[in-house]
């Protein structure tokens, strides 16, 4: 028996980019992919807000390390590691700060699906297939470059405490973002062999091109590495710069291994 009131069942789901959607469809499989990024976000936010205090201890434990082992000597009425407050929404600005930050780490995996998800109906099966290895190993590339920036912390901040010859005592927001800035820099910058992987299989880079081009490639690196690292310390920018040069000529065996596989196909057919 068919019901004359019946929930509404949402957006007809497609199989292949030839199926067809009204834009009414479209913009609820939108807001459907927008809610549910937002409720994980938010789910993420919450939990990082009721475990603040341990995050807190973790985000600061780089700069306990220096203080406790000698490098730095606190400032006056300050226990080691301690951070300051100099306004009354200090403190609750940096909370909220940092669980933003969290949340939308924790929510990274959730928010990448959703993204495939609303985008693969418009892609065909030989696009589609190249899809979740990238949603993974972007994910995957930008935690392990927040890995590597919160690694490379300490010795960051011992460069820049012995190189400034002063006595530091950190405002509680400045350092969250100091922190946020760093790891968002190491994470977007390890998106690069991913770019240049898709760039190669959309048939606008060559990795011929991109072996010609490893001179100017160093420099480039180098310099962007350079630009996007906040703190401006050499020990930030070669733990960047670095990983950067190895992922290109990562880059570049991905693609020819690739052109070498389509290549053999071409033949075979």
């Amino acid at each position: 028996m068919r019901w004359p009131f019946r929930r509404n069942q949402g957006p007809p789901k497609l199989k292949t980019p030839d199926d067809k959607m009204t834009l009414r469809d479209h913009l609820a499989e939108l807001r459907s992919r927008i809610v549910r990024s937002v409720l994980a976000v938010a789910l993420g936010f919450t939990v990082i807000l009721i475990w603040y205090k341990e995050v807190l201890d973790f985000l600061t434990k780089p700069y306990a390390r220096l203080c406790e082992s000698g490098t730095v000597q606190p400032g006056l009425g300050q226990s080691c590691g301690d951070l300051i407050s100099l306004s009354p929404l200090d403190a609750f600005s940096a909370r909220v700060s940092i669980s933003v930050y969290g949340g939308l780490i924790l929510a990274l995996p959730v928010l990448m699906w959703q993204i495939w998800r609303f985008v693969s109906p418009a892609l065909h099966s030989s696009e589609r297939r190249y899809a979740i290895p990238f949603i993974f190993s972007s994910v995957g590339l930008f935690l392990l470059g927040c890995l590597l920036a919160y690694v490379t912390l300490e010795p960051a901040l011992r460069f820049l405490i012995n190189f400034g010859q002063a006595t530091p005592t950190y405002q509680i927001s400045k350092y969250v973002s100091f922190v946020g800035l760093m790891a968002a820099a190491f994470g977007v910058g390890f998106q690069f062999p991913v770019l240049l992987v898709f760039l190669q299989l959309a048939g606008v880079l060559h990795w011929r091109q991109l072996l010609a081009w490893w001179r100017y490639a160093i420099v480039l690196i180098v310099v962007l590495a350079a630009a996007i690292t906040p703190s401006g310390d050499p020990i930030s920018l070669a733990a960047l710069a670095l990983p950067m040069l190895v992922f290109y000529f990562v880059a570049i065996a991905i693609g020819r291994f690739t052109a070498r596989r389509k290549e053999n196909k071409a033949a075979a057919a």
